[in-house]
Parts: structure tokens; C-alpha cells; sequence
């Protein structure tokens, strides 16, 4: 009953509170009323000493106004989580108000708040950009796609405002490099899994360095970031559908003996996701999925179309510019075993 007694009181709270929007989201147009609930918010919710935490929540719309979160303890994953403390959570639509439980925390989110049921916090949605969005081709690069022409690659196809489509090839074959994208990923909240906003950047048709929507999930070999089936990225940097994301890619591939079948060295990759680092030098032991066999040749890179609607812009390339021409582990992000993190949120006094 305490419960809902303090339901009601905040729902009176927030119809007395006006809230600034963000600039609207023009991909947002045709989506449903979930879709404004959905996101990242960063605020501080008091614990039972008096002191206020920072907290982080993510809202994922899973359709009909049910909804899946996690609160994390310190801020948003790569902007201040503390990379053990989370706790999941889910609710509904009561009132034009998402009403979020969990076991360790509660949360009535509305008009861009999410208001603590358990303490006094507040938490304000924000809408995050990466830091390398709209990074120009910096001397030696070939744009592979700048919003115009796509002559450098095969298949193209473009939506009505511009912007490429999964499921294109580069045309020329590609040895060491370095590569900049920006991608998005659609609003299925109806999807699960693999059926949601799929697709990926094969290099050389070989290595797949997954792209998903996977906000708010786990951030496991399959999800956006993975090698695919191989190794998950050092945190999931997953913004929500129809924000537009970066990768930045650094890439080696392997070494083989004269003979063109014994490899004596694994490939390299280095990937930053929106901005942050997720693999740092990171040996790729075998191709991964249904790539094509490893071998010396070079082939193309593929924008994988898996029948989802991912679209893409701002694609260049630094041929020659390898695994090893990145020297920074970036961000001061720290790189745990995703085994390790502890899934709660119960408060201790060790800071």
C-alpha cells in the first residue's frame, strides 16, 4: 500500500511540474507513446545517510507500455558508472505515467523525470552524442559514403532523406585500416533479440563487429559491440533506437606463412563505441559467425543486411592505419569481467 500511496503523490507532483524538452528527434515522428519514455536519465537519489549518489537509469520500451530498466549507481555506463552496482527493473503505463519496480529501487518516470520512490531523488532525461559524431576524414582518407555519392560502394541503396542502407559492400578490399561510421538503429520495441535493429560491419567478410539494439541489455558476445560469438565488448556503450551512433574502428589482419595457410599471427582490432573504448588491441582468434574462411587475400568490408531497417552516414576510411596506430585505452574506462559486476543497488557506506 506504501507503495502506491507514494505512486499517487508524485503523479499530483508531476502534473503541477513543467519540464523543458530536448530538441525533438525527427526520426521519432511516426513512433508510439512509448518512445518518449524511453531513454537515459542522470540525476542523484539520497541514501539512508543523508548523502545524495549520482544514479543512472535506462528505459527500454518493449511495446504496449510495458517496460524493462537498469539503474546503475554512479551515472550512465562510460559517464560514471562504477561498473559493478546495477539493478533491473520493469513496469507499465499507469496514467500517462511509467511506474518502474525493482528490487532494490522504484522509479515513476514522466515528462522527461524519473522521480525515486523510495528516497527523496530526482533523476532528468538527458540525450546523449558522442564525441566523435560528424568527425571530418581527416588527410589520406577515402570517404566511402558522405551523404552524396556512394560510387565506392556495391549495392547501394538510399532512403528517401539520404542515408545509406544496410547491406552494401566496399568495393575496394581492404587490408589495414582505419574506420569511421556513423549508424542508427530503428524503433522495434516489439522485437526481441536478434530481431532487433540487427545488422553489422563484417570486415572482410571475415570479422563482424555486431550492431544491435541493445540498449539496456547485458552487452554480451551477440549484442552491439560483440565480435561476434567471441568476446564481448569491455562495456556496453549501446545508446537507444533512432540515436545516432559511432564506431570507430582500428584493424589489423592476421599474419600468414608463404604458403597462405598457416596464420602466425590472429587479426587485431581496436573499437571505440560512441566515443568510448570497448576492445583495446584485442586479438580476434577466428572469424567470427558465418564470416568467410581466414586467408591472406583481403576482401571487402560488408554492411550487413539482416532485414532490419539500420541506416548509416558518414563513412571513411584510412587505409594502412592499423591495430597498432591507436596508443590510448581512451576515456579512463576501466576493463572488467562483466562476470564480476554485482547487480545491486543496496546502499553501503563504502565509497
Amino acid at each position: 500500500m506504501r507503495r502506491f500511496a507514494c505512486l499517487a503523490a508524485v503523479v499530483s507532483w508531476f502534473a503541477m511540474t513543467a519540464i523543458g524538452a530536448a530538441q525533438p528527434n525527427p526520426a521519432a515522428a511516426n513512433a508510439d507513446t512509448d518512445f518518449a519514455l524511453q531513454g537515459e536519465y542522470i540525476g542523484s537519489v539520497r541514501n539512508p545517510w543523508g548523502e545524495y549518489d549520482p544514479v543512472g537509469l535506462q528505459v527500454v520500451a518493449l511495446s504496449n507500455g510495458k517496460f524493462d530498466a537498469v539503474a546503475y549507481r554512479g551515472g550512465l555506463p562510460g559517464a560514471g558508472w562504477n561498473l559493478r552496482t546495477k539493478t533491473k527493473l520493469s513496469g507499465e503505463v499507469r496514467a500517462d505515467s511509467l511506474a518502474l519496480f525493482g528490487q532494490e529501487c522504484n522509479f515513476l518516470v514522466a515528462n522527461r523525470v524519473a522521480i525515486s520512490l523510495d528516497a527523496t531523488g530526482r533523476l532528468a532525461k538527458i540525450d546523449r552524442v558522442s564525441p566523435t559524431m560528424g568527425l571530418a576524414p581527416p588527410r589520406g582518407a577515402v570517404v566511402l559514403f558522405g551523404g552524396g555519392s556512394a560510387d565506392q560502394l556495391s549495392g547501394a541503396k538510399l532512403t528517401s532523406d539520404g542515408l545509406l542502407q544496410a547491406g552494401v559492400l566496399t568495393k575496394m578490399p581492404v587490408d589495414a585500416f582505419r574506420l569511421h561510421l556513423e549508424f542508427r538503429t530503428p524503433y522495434m520495441p516489439a522485437a526481441r533479440g536478434q530481431a532487433r535493429g540487427n545488422s553489422g560491419v563484417y570486415i572482410q567478410q571475415r570479422y563482424e563487429l555486431q550492431i544491435l539494439d541493445s540498449f539496456g541489455l547485458e552487452g554480451v558476445e551477440n549484442e552491439c559491440g560483440g565480435l561476434y560469438r567471441q568476446t564481448r565488448p569491455a562495456l556496453n556503450m549501446c545508446l537507444p533506437p533512432l540515436v545516432w551512433q559511432t564506431y570507430d574502428i582500428w584493424f589489423t589482419p592476421p599474419v600468414f606463412a608463404a604458403d597462405g595457410k598457416t596464420k602466425l599471427a590472429n587479426a587485431r582490432i581496436t573499437a571505440l563505441h560512441n566515443g568510448v573504448a570497448i576492445h583495446v588491441h584485442r586479438e580476434i582468434t577466428a572469424k567470427t559467425g558465418g564470416g568467410k574462411q581466414e586467408g591472406p587475400e583481403p576482401l571487402p568490408i560488408n554492411l550487413q543486411d539482416h532485414g532490419n531497417p539500420v541506416t548509416f552516414r558518414n563513412i571513411w576510411m584510412v587505409p594502412g592505419a592499423g591495430d597498432a596506430s591507436y596508443g590510448s585505452p581512451g576515456r579512463g574506462i576501466e576493463f572488467v569481467n562483466v562476470q564480476d559486476r554485482t547487480p545491486s543497488l543496496r546502499w553501503s557506506r563504502a565509497r
